[in-house]
């Protein structure tokens, strides 16, 4: 099962629990199996969002950036997996690769930060979760079912871009998000779904 937060915070629910840049929450359940971090801005690197759902077990993974930060919050060492644009990894059978998330022109997201999005199979199906990233030529040939695409504008691509990234990759279903809290609004949404080809579905944020 997927289920969409505010801003980028995804969880998806199977065999493992699984999170992405945790925001917002409002359960403890400590039930993650597994947390992925694109960023270390607040809106994805929550501490206090990661406390909620973390367990003695909880992998981390995420660039080399979240490193001292998941010390102080308590996670093994061993759990804490960090990483770089263009790494492939398999862990515990989650396979999944990093790609690059940067702006082009813009400083909020500075391509040597080496911050990532993550490209990750589940069950067969195959995510793409953009993380805070501008249309970038080099991630246009990525395969994936799924996309979570960034729509608000001003940190990362606007929902005319995102349209036509989207169009480019051509997934079966995509899931804008990072838009509604800081920036960007349902306008932005209604624009977005008018861009996107026919044949891909738009599915809006279910809230968790």
């Amino acid at each position: 099962m997927i289920t969409v937060n505010c801003q980028s915070s995804i969880k998806i629910t199977g065999k493992k629990v699984i999170y992405f840049d945790p925001l917002k929450l409002e359960s403890k359940e400590k039930d993650a199996d597994f947390i992925f971090i694109t960023h270390t801005h607040w809106d994805h690197f929550s501490k206090d969002d990661i406390l909620k759902i973390k367990n003695e077990g909880t992998k981390i993974i995420g660039p080399r950036d979240i490193l001292e930060d998941c010390l102080k919050l308590g996670f093994k060492e061993n759990n804490i997996i960090t990483v770089v644009p263009n790494e492939r990894k398999i862990i515990e059978n989650i396979s999944f690769k990093t790609v690059p998330a940067y702006n082009k022109i813009k400083n909020f997201h500075p391509k040597q930060n080496n911050w990532v999005g993550y490209v990750i199979t589940i069950n067969q199906v195959t995510y793409y979760i953009m993380g805070d990233t501008d249309a970038l030529e080099e991630n246009q040939n990525i395969n994936c079912d799924i996309v979570f695409s960034p729509i608000g504008g001003k940190y990362t691509m606007d929902s005319k871009e995102a349209a036509q990234f989207i169009n480019i990759l051509n997934p079966k279903k995509v899931i804008p998000i990072h838009y509604g809290l800081i920036v960007g609004t349902k306008n932005d949404l209604e624009e977005f779904k008018k861009l996107v080809n026919d044949s891909i579905e738009v599915e809006e944020k279910i809230i968790f």
